[in-house]
């Protein structure tokens, strides 16, 4: 049976790469505003909220993607200081005490904020804009849900290979004697 990890990785991986799709699709209507505003002098603010939903989107369910293929910033000056079963040590504490508590509170505290919106079904302030904010605002609590849950992944991974290679030192220690 595969772990948990596996199946965190596996379905933030497939979301990841299905998402980095929409880089395109706003590549297009960034093209389609140009063109529409300088060339044919017209407006669309509908067109513009959809390229920044998208980009909204993008973001919001790629953050665990990110994670999942270590491209989150994080302070190389130490982890290049460090061996490797320190640097897996630095890296779980981070994820214990900054990514999860950070996770966790995103996604509490904005869970009444995404009730208030549906609860007033929340659209644009303009008045040819986007319909359907509160949707878009829902991505919040699922990105936060995401990047916990891949967080515990990476966690799992970092003690696992942790907790292995110090067990596989003590064995190589023992085996010397």
């Amino acid at each position: 049976m595969k772990p948990v990890s596996h199946w965190i990785d596996w379905a933030n991986g497939k979301l990841g790469r299905a998402v980095a799709w929409l880089t395109l699709a706003m590549a297009l209507g960034t093209a389609a505003i140009v063109v529409l505003r300088y060339a044919l002098e017209q407006n669309t603010i509908l067109l513009q909220e959809s390229v920044s939903a998208l980009h909204g989107l993008a973001l919001m369910l790629g953050i665990a993607y990110t994670l999942l293929e270590k491209g989150h910033v994080r302070v190389d000056i130490v982890h290049n200081r460090l061996d490797e079963r320190r640097s897996r040590l630095l890296d779980a504490f981070g994820h214990v005490f900054f990514l999860l508590p950070v996770a966790a509170l995103i996604f509490l505290t904005s869970l009444p904020y995404v009730a208030q919106s549906w609860r007033v079904a929340e659209g644009s302030a303009e008045v040819d804009g986007l319909p359907g904010v509160y949707l878009l605002k829902t991505l919040i609590p699922i990105m936060a849900a995401l990047l916990f849950a891949q967080g515990l992944s990476e966690l799992i991974k970092t003690l696992g290979s942790w907790l292995g290679s110090k067990h596989s030192t003590t064995e190589a220690h023992e085996g010397s004697d």
